[in-house]
Protein backbone atom coordinates (compact mmCIF):
# COMPACT_ATOMS: atom_id res chain seq x y z
CA UNK A 1 0.00 0.00 0.00
CA UNK A 2 0.75 3.92 -0.28
CA UNK A 3 0.83 4.77 2.95
CA UNK A 4 -0.14 8.65 3.66
CA UNK A 5 0.75 9.35 7.99
CA UNK A 6 0.24 12.58 9.44
CA UNK A 7 2.17 13.41 12.75
CA UNK A 8 4.51 10.69 11.75
CA UNK A 9 7.08 12.60 14.62
CA UNK A 10 4.77 11.42 17.55
CA UNK A 11 4.38 8.02 19.22
CA UNK A 12 1.88 6.67 17.39
CA UNK A 13 2.65 8.32 14.08
CA UNK A 14 6.07 7.19 14.79
CA UNK A 15 5.31 3.48 15.16
CA UNK A 16 2.75 3.34 12.33
CA UNK A 17 5.60 4.74 9.87
CA UNK A 18 8.14 1.79 11.60
CA UNK A 19 5.36 -0.81 11.03
CA UNK A 20 4.17 0.18 7.54
CA UNK A 21 7.85 0.21 5.99
CA UNK A 22 8.66 -2.99 7.74
CA UNK A 23 5.80 -4.77 5.96
CA UNK A 24 6.88 -3.27 2.51
CA UNK A 25 4.06 -0.40 2.11
CA UNK A 26 5.35 2.87 0.44
CA UNK A 27 5.01 5.35 3.21
CA UNK A 28 5.44 9.43 3.42
CA UNK A 29 5.53 10.41 7.17
CA UNK A 30 5.17 13.96 7.38
CA UNK A 31 5.87 15.49 11.24
CA UNK A 32 3.80 19.04 11.77
CA UNK A 33 6.63 21.11 10.18
CA UNK A 34 6.41 18.93 7.08
CA UNK A 35 2.44 19.07 7.20
CA UNK A 36 0.24 21.69 8.90
CA UNK A 37 -3.16 19.90 8.80
CA UNK A 38 -4.84 22.93 9.09
CA UNK A 39 -3.71 23.92 6.07
CA UNK A 40 -6.37 22.77 3.58
CA UNK A 41 -4.50 23.81 0.71
CA UNK A 42 -1.28 21.89 2.18
CA UNK A 43 -3.17 19.03 3.17
CA UNK A 44 -4.89 19.02 -0.38
CA UNK A 45 -1.49 18.98 -2.44
CA UNK A 46 0.14 16.17 -0.35
CA UNK A 47 -2.57 13.69 -0.94
CA UNK A 48 -2.63 14.56 -4.94
CA UNK A 49 1.23 14.41 -5.35
CA UNK A 50 1.37 10.93 -3.33
CA UNK A 51 -1.45 9.64 -4.16
CA UNK A 52 -1.87 7.43 -0.85
CA UNK A 53 -4.54 4.28 -0.78
CA UNK A 54 -4.95 5.26 2.84
CA UNK A 55 -3.83 8.22 4.60
CA UNK A 56 -3.84 7.57 9.18
CA UNK A 57 -3.88 11.18 11.19
CA UNK A 58 -2.14 10.76 14.03
CA UNK A 59 -1.33 14.51 14.13
CA UNK A 60 -3.21 16.03 16.94
CA UNK A 61 -2.56 19.07 20.03
CA UNK A 62 -2.65 16.52 22.99
CA UNK A 63 -2.04 19.11 25.65
CA UNK A 64 -4.83 18.93 27.60
CA UNK A 65 -4.22 21.86 29.75
CA UNK A 66 -3.08 23.66 27.31
CA UNK A 67 -5.95 23.32 24.70
CA UNK A 68 -8.35 24.68 28.08
CA UNK A 69 -6.35 28.07 27.60
CA UNK A 70 -6.30 28.24 23.71
CA UNK A 71 -9.95 26.69 21.92
CA UNK A 72 -8.64 28.17 18.85
CA UNK A 73 -5.94 26.19 18.43
CA UNK A 74 -6.96 23.09 19.59
CA UNK A 75 -9.80 23.38 17.11
CA UNK A 76 -7.43 23.85 14.56
CA UNK A 77 -5.38 20.96 15.57
CA UNK A 78 -7.82 18.61 16.54
CA UNK A 79 -11.45 19.49 14.75
CA UNK A 80 -10.77 21.03 11.58
CA UNK A 81 -7.65 19.56 10.59
CA UNK A 82 -9.08 15.96 10.34
CA UNK A 83 -12.08 17.67 8.41
CA UNK A 84 -9.32 18.89 6.05
CA UNK A 85 -7.74 15.79 5.86
CA UNK A 86 -10.83 13.77 5.11
CA UNK A 87 -12.31 16.31 2.51
CA UNK A 88 -9.24 15.48 0.86
CA UNK A 89 -9.44 12.16 1.04
CA UNK A 90 -12.71 11.81 -0.49
CA UNK A 91 -12.02 13.80 -3.36
CA UNK A 92 -8.80 11.57 -4.06
CA UNK A 93 -10.88 8.62 -3.50
CA UNK A 94 -8.66 7.16 -0.86
CA UNK A 95 -8.63 5.51 2.47
CA UNK A 96 -9.20 8.08 5.47
CA UNK A 97 -8.77 6.57 9.09
CA UNK A 98 -8.17 9.15 12.17
CA UNK A 99 -7.21 8.82 15.95
CA UNK A 100 -9.30 10.15 18.59
CA UNK A 101 -9.61 9.77 22.06
CA UNK A 102 -11.40 7.81 25.23
CA UNK A 103 -11.57 11.35 26.52
CA UNK A 104 -14.34 12.13 24.64
CA UNK A 105 -16.74 10.11 27.70
CA UNK A 106 -17.13 11.79 30.71
CA UNK A 107 -16.38 8.71 33.20
CA UNK A 108 -19.26 8.12 34.96
CA UNK A 109 -20.00 4.91 33.49
CA UNK A 110 -18.26 2.34 36.02
CA UNK A 111 -17.88 -0.10 32.85
CA UNK A 112 -16.50 0.09 29.87
CA UNK A 113 -17.43 2.27 27.75
CA UNK A 114 -18.33 0.85 23.98
CA UNK A 115 -19.83 2.37 20.71
CA UNK A 116 -23.02 2.63 22.25
CA UNK A 117 -22.22 4.78 24.89
CA UNK A 118 -22.88 8.47 23.98
CA UNK A 119 -20.18 10.49 24.42
CA UNK A 120 -20.04 13.73 26.84
CA UNK A 121 -16.85 15.95 26.84
CA UNK A 122 -15.92 17.86 30.01
CA UNK A 123 -12.84 19.36 28.10
CA UNK A 124 -11.59 21.75 25.44
CA UNK A 125 -9.12 19.10 23.97
CA UNK A 126 -12.34 16.19 24.44
CA UNK A 127 -14.60 18.53 22.85
CA UNK A 128 -12.52 19.11 19.61
CA UNK A 129 -11.14 15.67 19.26
CA UNK A 130 -15.07 14.50 18.94
CA UNK A 131 -15.96 17.01 16.86
CA UNK A 132 -12.99 16.33 14.36
CA UNK A 133 -14.49 12.85 14.84
CA UNK A 134 -17.88 14.28 13.52
CA UNK A 135 -16.23 16.53 10.85
CA UNK A 136 -14.93 13.71 8.99
CA UNK A 137 -17.76 11.47 9.15
CA UNK A 138 -19.43 14.55 7.30
CA UNK A 139 -16.75 15.27 4.94
CA UNK A 140 -15.65 11.50 4.00
CA UNK A 141 -18.59 9.12 4.76
CA UNK A 142 -16.15 6.29 4.59
CA UNK A 143 -14.06 7.28 7.32
CA UNK A 144 -12.27 5.13 9.58
CA UNK A 145 -12.64 6.93 13.19
CA UNK A 146 -10.53 4.99 15.99
CA UNK A 147 -10.57 6.05 19.71
CA UNK A 148 -7.93 4.98 21.48
CA UNK A 149 -6.31 6.20 24.99
CA UNK A 150 -3.87 5.45 27.91
CA UNK A 151 -1.07 5.40 25.07
CA UNK A 152 2.49 4.25 25.70
CA UNK A 153 5.61 3.30 23.96
CA UNK A 154 9.08 4.14 22.91
CA UNK A 155 9.80 7.70 21.80
CA UNK A 156 6.59 8.99 24.18
CA UNK A 157 6.63 12.13 26.17
CA UNK A 158 3.52 11.77 28.55
CA UNK A 159 3.30 9.85 31.81
CA UNK A 160 2.95 6.28 31.07
CA UNK A 161 5.58 6.40 28.20
CA UNK A 162 8.37 7.91 30.46
CA UNK A 163 7.37 5.73 33.69
CA UNK A 164 10.56 2.77 32.76
CA UNK A 165 13.17 5.67 32.55
CA UNK A 166 11.69 6.84 35.97
CA UNK A 167 12.01 3.67 37.85
CA UNK A 168 15.24 3.99 36.44
CA UNK A 169 16.36 7.52 37.64
CA UNK A 170 13.84 8.50 40.81
CA UNK A 171 13.63 7.05 44.48
CA UNK A 172 10.00 8.10 44.45
CA UNK A 173 7.39 8.47 41.81
CA UNK A 174 3.60 9.93 42.51
CA UNK A 175 0.73 8.30 40.55
CA UNK A 176 -2.72 9.44 40.47
CA UNK A 177 -4.69 6.24 42.01
CA UNK A 178 -8.64 6.82 41.74
CA UNK A 179 -8.73 7.43 37.32
CA UNK A 180 -8.79 4.38 35.48
CA UNK A 181 -7.98 3.29 31.35
CA UNK A 182 -7.33 0.31 29.42
CA UNK A 183 -3.57 1.13 28.08
CA UNK A 184 -2.68 1.01 24.52
CA UNK A 185 0.98 -0.32 23.24
CA UNK A 186 1.87 2.11 20.37
CA UNK A 187 3.06 -0.50 18.45
CA UNK A 188 -0.26 -3.22 18.94
CA UNK A 189 -2.17 0.33 18.18
CA UNK A 190 -0.15 0.65 14.88
CA UNK A 191 -0.82 -3.02 13.54
CA UNK A 192 -4.21 -2.63 14.25
CA UNK A 193 -4.16 0.99 12.55
CA UNK A 194 -2.86 -0.40 8.96
CA UNK A 195 -5.70 -3.79 9.47
CA UNK A 196 -8.38 -1.37 9.67
CA UNK A 197 -7.45 0.35 6.82
CA UNK A 198 -6.61 -2.89 5.18
CA UNK A 199 -10.43 -3.68 5.82
CA UNK A 200 -11.88 -0.43 4.66
CA UNK A 201 -15.13 -0.42 6.98
CA UNK A 202 -16.06 2.64 7.99
CA UNK A 203 -16.64 3.28 11.96
CA UNK A 204 -15.54 3.70 14.99
CA UNK A 205 -14.03 1.26 16.63
CA UNK A 206 -12.21 1.44 20.22
CA UNK A 207 -8.48 0.14 19.96
CA UNK A 208 -6.92 -0.67 23.22
CA UNK A 209 -4.79 -4.01 24.93
CA UNK A 210 -7.02 -6.55 26.50
CA UNK A 211 -7.61 -6.34 30.15
CA UNK A 212 -9.88 -5.37 32.59
CA UNK A 213 -7.86 -1.88 32.97
CA UNK A 214 -5.84 -0.12 35.26
CA UNK A 215 -5.15 3.08 37.18
CA UNK A 216 -1.78 4.96 36.41
CA UNK A 217 -0.88 3.78 40.55
CA UNK A 218 -1.80 0.24 39.12
CA UNK A 219 0.44 0.70 35.87
CA UNK A 220 3.47 1.80 37.57
CA UNK A 221 3.36 -0.73 40.44
CA UNK A 222 3.13 -3.13 37.76
CA UNK A 223 6.36 -1.34 35.78
CA UNK A 224 8.05 -1.25 38.85
CA UNK A 225 8.14 -5.24 38.95
CA UNK A 226 9.43 -5.82 35.73
CA UNK A 227 12.04 -3.40 36.20
CA UNK A 228 13.24 -4.87 39.14
CA UNK A 229 13.83 -1.58 41.16
CA UNK A 230 12.81 -3.12 44.84
CA UNK A 231 13.90 0.69 46.54
CA UNK A 232 11.34 2.43 44.13
CA UNK A 233 8.61 3.75 46.21
CA UNK A 234 5.06 4.46 44.66
CA UNK A 235 3.18 7.46 45.90
CA UNK A 236 -0.47 7.34 45.39
CA UNK A 237 -2.04 10.74 44.57
CA UNK A 238 -5.56 11.44 43.58
CA UNK A 239 -6.47 13.40 40.35
CA UNK A 240 -8.13 16.60 42.54
CA UNK A 241 -5.01 16.86 44.15
CA UNK A 242 -2.98 17.85 40.97
CA UNK A 243 -5.26 20.94 40.72
CA UNK A 244 -4.93 20.80 36.61
CA UNK A 245 -7.20 22.84 34.72
CA UNK A 246 -8.74 20.47 32.35
CA UNK A 247 -11.25 17.83 33.44
CA UNK A 248 -10.26 14.02 32.85
CA UNK A 249 -12.43 10.79 33.54
CA UNK A 250 -11.76 9.00 35.72
CA UNK A 251 -13.12 6.17 34.02
CA UNK A 252 -12.03 5.79 30.22
CA UNK A 253 -11.56 2.43 29.68
CA UNK A 254 -12.92 1.12 25.93
CA UNK A 255 -13.81 -1.99 24.62
CA UNK A 256 -14.91 -2.34 20.87
CA UNK A 257 -17.61 -3.84 19.72
CA UNK A 258 -17.01 -4.10 15.95
CA UNK A 259 -13.63 -5.39 15.88
CA UNK A 260 -14.68 -9.36 15.90
CA UNK A 261 -17.14 -9.06 13.76
CA UNK A 262 -14.70 -7.85 10.43
CA UNK A 263 -12.22 -10.48 11.74
CA UNK A 264 -9.55 -8.97 13.58
CA UNK A 265 -8.91 -10.69 17.24
CA UNK A 266 -8.58 -8.68 20.43
CA UNK A 267 -5.28 -7.04 20.92
CA UNK A 268 -3.15 -8.65 23.26
CA UNK A 269 -3.52 -8.21 27.04
CA UNK A 270 -1.44 -4.94 28.14
CA UNK A 271 0.65 -6.58 30.88
CA UNK A 272 2.42 -9.03 27.80
CA UNK A 273 2.51 -5.59 26.02
CA UNK A 274 4.06 -3.84 28.78
CA UNK A 275 6.39 -6.57 29.65
CA UNK A 276 7.40 -6.11 26.10
CA UNK A 277 8.22 -1.97 26.54
CA UNK A 278 10.57 -2.83 29.57
CA UNK A 279 12.57 -5.47 28.55
CA UNK A 280 13.30 -3.48 25.39
CA UNK A 281 13.95 -0.01 27.51
CA UNK A 282 16.17 -2.26 29.67
CA UNK A 283 18.36 -3.44 26.69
Amino acid sequence: MRVVVTGGRGLVGGALTEHCAAVGDEVFSYGHKDLDITDRDAVQEVILKNQPDVVVNCAAWTNVDGCESDQERAFAANSKGPENLAAACKEAECIFVTISTDYVFDGAKSGFYTQLDEPNPESVYAATKLQGERLSALAHGGSIIVRTGYVFGPGGINFLSTVVERIKKARRIKAISDAYGTPTYAKDLAVRLRELAEKNVAGIYHVVNSGPGVSFEEFTRKAVALVGNSEVVVEAVSADALNRPAKRPRNSRLRCLLTEKIGLPPLRDFESALEEFVLNFLV
